[in-house]
């Protein structure tokens, strides 16, 4: 799976050339002002290596959902959140830090057109431009290809540095190549994505010496995970389970859940799947009588994987709190995906606390997490870095692995 890679791409091939790079600067915002810049610092390598090369660079990203369906208010609200102007300042910043000098950083409110076209055309050497949102136009997330046609006659070179998009075929995620390529100009990954696959790639073609290979999946529904379930089956010795879906695994082989989440379509897959001996299931849990509204919410433990009538199972109790982190201890190769409970309410975070200190301790062990609410809670925990890769993009790390490493924006680039 070895694709083109930005320090591949030639200062001949990129000084004074228009390259169309699509970061993925979805980031969390309230108004104006950006509460997490992680996205836009992962950004900044690639970016870097293409200023200094004498690119002129048009950067594309969404930000948020519009859906077009709804009202012209609606959708006017949803533009105004999505404006894209709000990443400049922070990418300018952290963008001469990086390079050591002051670098013309500008922004298109347009799309397309001929607003769009001029301020491309303005560029010169090393200068940046951002362009408005890439779901301000309805035809973006359809890969509508008069807008991919547009989109790609501004570019000579593509660059894709954007995994969280990658299992997408949107315009700016494969339109814009797949024109490119047709005409024979360079398409590459940038340093982002091309981590994203190392990492990745040790899940799906685990090496002989990474097992034992531990799965952990949380999260509420089964029917989210089957196709990624099946297919690490195929490639894990374990698969551990918790979150919501846990509870529909445990219906389906008789036990009592109370009101726990449950999805009674699935029963008989989830029977048929546990009957592989791989999956492991909790013995106990940490349950109240009502889903929990507030921080100050508290649990009760119940000491078997019975959970009576009226009470709701909201994480993993404290046994198999100690049976995962001791499957995870000898594991040499783990991927971590979803949460084992409610972890945003402290009385029911303790198994996905358990899971995300586990991993992190192993130090034999190369460890993923697959982005999402597993990321989130490793940031929040303070265990971020003590991982081998923590993925940017959780419903892209999952279909990568599902598809055995493919995913449409990653294999669109030309190989290396």
């Amino acid at each position: 799976m070895a694709k083109k890679d930005v320090a591949s791409l030639t200062a001949e091939q990129l000084k004074g050339k228009v390259v169309f790079v699509r970061v993925d600067f979805n980031v969390p915002h309230s108004g104006a002002t950006i509460t997490d810049n992680n996205r836009i610092v992962a950004a900044i390598p690639t970016i870097k290596t293409l200023v200094e090369k004498g690119a002129r660079l048009l950067l594309t990203s969404h930000l948020g959902k519009i859906d077009f369906k709804k009202s012209e208010e609606e959708i006017a609200k949803a533009k105004a959140k999505g404006d894209l102007s709000i990443v400049v300042p922070e990418l300018k910043k952290n963008l001469e830090a990086a390079v050591g000098h002051e670098v013309n950083v500008s922004f298109c409110p347009a799309t397309r057109g001929e607003e769009l076209k001029a301020a491309v055309a303005a560029l010169n050497d090393g200068d940046v431009l951002v362009m408005q949102n890439t779901r301000y136009e309805k035809g973006e997330t359809k890969n509508n290809p008069e807008l991919a046609a547009e989109w790609a006659s501004l570019a000579d070179v593509y660059v894709n540095d954007a995994f969280g998009s990658d299992h997408r075929e949107h315009a700016s995620t494969y339109g814009v190549p797949a024109i490119l390529r047709e005409q024979g100009k360079p398409t590459a990954v940038g340093y982002l994505v091309e981590k994203e696959i190392n990492a990745l790639g040790r899940c799906v073609n685990c090496p002989a010496d990474g097992h034992p290979y531990v799965a952990v999946l949380g999260g509420a529904k089964v029917s989210d995970k089957i196709l990624v379930i099946e297919t690490l089956l195929k490639k894990c010795d374990k698969i551990l389970i918790g979150g919501g879906m846990a509870y529909t695994f445990q219906k389906a082989l008789g036990h009592t859940i109370g009101t726990s989440l449950c999805e009674d379509e699935q029963l008989d897959y989830a029977k048929k799947i546990y009957a592989s001996g791989k999956i492991v299931l909790p013995d106990d849990n940490v349950v109240a009588s009502a889903y929990p509204e507030s921080e100050d919410a508290t649990g009760e433990e119940i000491p078997s994987n019975d959970i009576p009538e009226g009470k709701m199972g909201l994480d993993i109790g404290p046994k198999t709190r100690a049976k995962y982190v001791e499957i995870l201890s000898s594991a040499r190769t783990i991927f971590w995906n979803g949460p084992m409970g409610v972890s945003e309410i402290p009385a029911f975070a303790n198994g996905t606390i358990a899971v995300c200190k586990a991993c992190a301790e192993n130090k034999a062990a190369f460890t993923v997490i697959g982005g999402g609410d597993s990321a989130a809670a490793a940031k929040k925990l303070g265990y971020s870095k003590e991982f081998s890769h923590v993925s940017t993009g959780g419903g892209a790390s999952l279909e990568l692995i599902q598809n055995d490493g493919h995913l449409p924006g990653i294999d669109i680039i030309e190989d290396k």
